[in-house]
Formats: C-alpha cells, sequence, structure tokens
C-alpha cells in the first residue's frame, strides 16, 4: 500500500542522498518503526549511532539501506527543524531528546489532582525551548470543583498560553471541538504530562478510535500506571499526526536560557530595572524583584522557583 508522507509532515528538501526516507513512528531497544512511501518498515538502529547524540527519536526523518548481513537498517538521521528534550533523568548531565520535528506541544494536565505551578513552569520551558506552539490541555474537567481556580494558576505563569478544557469519559465527550481545529494535515503534535493525566484517553478521542491503551488512576494519590511505555507517532484520520510520550516524572531542564526567560519575562523585564546588571535579587541595594515582592506585586515562591532554575541552567554550564 502506497503511503503519502504528506500526511506525516513531510515537506519539500527533505530527500536522503541513499537509502529510502522514511519518519520514525516509534522505538523500540534496537529497532525502529519507520513509515515510507512504501509501508511501514521495522528498521534496525545501528549500535553506533544510538549511543551518541544522534541517537533516533520518534519524530526524526531517516533514510534507509539494507545491508547484506543485518537487512533494513538508519543510514543517516537528517537534520532535525527541532525537538522537545529534557536534562536525562539518570545522574548524567545530558540530553535526552523526546520527539522530533514537531510543531506543536500539547501540555496536558488531569483535574481530578492539583497543579503544582513549579511543575507546569518546567513543562513549559522545556516546551518553549522546542521553538514549537505550546497549549494546555485539561483532562477531566468533570472531577474539577472549580476549574476557573486551575486557569487562574495557569494564566499567572502562562499567560498568552490556549488553554482548553475537555471531559472524556463513559462516551461522553466535551470541548473536544476546538481541539480538533488544531489538526492539520502535515502538522505533528507531541503530548507531555503526568502519568495517568489522560494523554492517551485524548488521542484515542482525537483519532475517534481505541488505540492507545488507557488505565486507571490511584484514588489514593492520583497516580497512573505508565500505560504509554514508548513514545508513539499517530497518523489522525481527520488531518496531522500525534506523538504519546509515557508520562513524565522528572522535569529537568536542558539547555534553556532563552525558553526560561520567556515564561519568566515579567521577572526578566523587572531585573533590567535592577541596580547592578548582575544582580543576584537576594540582599544587593535597589533591587526591583526584591521591591515588587515587599509591595506583594509579585509571588514570592515565583521568584524562589525562577532563581532555582537560573542556579540549575548554571549548573549545568559549568559542570
Amino acid at each position: 500500500m502506497k503511503i503519502d508522507l504528506v500526511a506525516y509532515g513531510y515537506k519539500p528538501g527533505l530527500e536522503t542522498q541513499s537509502g529510502e526516507l522514511g519518519r520514525i513512528v516509534r522505538v523500540d531497544r534496537g529497532e525502529c518503526d519507520v513509515v515510507t512511501s512504501k509501508g511501514v518498515l521495522r528498521v534496525l538502529s545501528d549500535s553506533q549511532r544510538s549511543q551518541n547524540l544522534l541517537a533516533p527519536v520518534v519524530g526524526d526523518w531517516v533514510s534507509i539501506i539494507e545491508d547484506p548481513d543485518l537487512g533494513l537498517l538508519i543510514n543517516e538521521v537528517l537534520p532535525r527543524s527541532n525537538a522537545l528534550s529534557r536534562r536525562d533523568p539518570s545522574e548524567q548531565i545530558i540530553e535526552q531528546v523526546l520527539v522530533a520535528n514537531i510543531d506543536h506541544v500539547f501540555i496536558v494536565h488531569g483535574l481530578d489532582r492539583p497543579l503544582p505551578p513549579g511543575r507546569l513552569e518546567r513543562f513549559l520551558i522545556i516546551a518553549e525551548d522546542s521553538g514549537a506552539e505550546v497549549s494546555i490541555v485539561l483532562t477531566k474537567a468533570d472531577q474539577a470543583e472549580e476549574i476557573s481556580e486551575v486557569k487562574a494558576i495557569i494564566k499567572a505563569v502562562a499567560e498568552d498560553k490556549p488553554i482548553f478544557a475537555v471531559t472524556l469519559r463513559d462516551g461522553f465527550i466535551e470541548g473536544l471541538d476546538e481541539i480538533s481545529k488544531l489538526m492539520e494535515a502535515g502538522k505533528t503534535i507531541a503530548l507531555i504530562g503526568e502519568s495517568g493525566a489522560g494523554k492517551s484517553t485524548l488521542i484515542n478521542a482525537l483519532v475517534d478510535d481505541e488505540i492507545m491503551a488507557t488505565g486507571e488512576v490511584r484514588e489514593r494519590d492520583k497516580k497512573g500506571r505508565h500505560t504509554t511505555v514508548t513514545r508513539e507517532m499517530i497518523l489522525s484520520p481527520n488531518g496531522g499526526v500525534l506523538i504519546d510520550t509515557p508520562g513524565v516524572r522528572s522535569v529537568g531542564i536542558w539547555d534553556a536560557q532563552e525558553a526560561l526567560e520567556r515564561v519568566f519575562k515579567d521577572l526578566e523585564h523587572l531585573s533590567q530595572q535592577c541596580q547592578f546588571n548582575d544582580c543576584a535579587h537576594s540582599t544587593e541595594p535597589n533591587c526591583a524583584i526584591k521591591e515588587a515582592e515587599e509591595k506583594e506585586i509579585i509571588d514570592p515562591y515565583r521568584v524562589e522557583r525562577y532563581l532555582a532554575l537560573q542556579k540549575e541552567l548554571e549548573e549545568q554550564t559549568n559542570r
């Protein structure tokens, strides 16, 4: 069956010098599913490449060759237009690329649990750093006592980001139409969020099929099992592709100074009014941020998180 790669985001200029062009739709250890014009192929990823910074990820465009001994093999990972990355959750200070070549990021949060502003800020930074559009999707809207309170938290840290609230349960669907309008042919949307936030359920609703496995959350702490255990690209019959990702517990930011400045642009603007250019916003005289704190113009906890994230990035650079 011939497949039109335009539906998977192909754009002019995505060409290979040798081998067959394809896009990775799933990655397992040492192997990938790659969609090509001839269909989906199971392809080996050579061990040397899988250990370096160009290890193939879902969303990558690649060239495929046939090795006489190994069979189908990824020969080259084409240059990425962008990537969604975080600091690797292991002890190593290295980048972990989650997905590549994306147009939009949905930060998904389930309203059956609290929304810590600090976690949202971290998700915003890694999403902003990708260069893609960013929206926030609130699932399980029927389980929230006051959605307006949650939206107020979001507006306080992400005032310019679209917010969508949806209910998807027992065949009842509400609030999906506005999200569906964002789906366009050739557009790639990645979903990130905690385990149990409802990412897989949202994808099933958007493609109108039970493609992704879903699971219940524990009542005592609202934590979900990792029903999504690998990143996977799903083609929507209405246009565009969706990438589901496993629930993220650790949201370490990576080399994202510009994104941090955009997410905390209110504090960045204030810091320009400090007396000293290198003001640490601690005990320095005429610190605009400390003065705004004292006047209760800004949230001191937001300042605390901002300074902690600045320190995190500085330590990464130094190490």
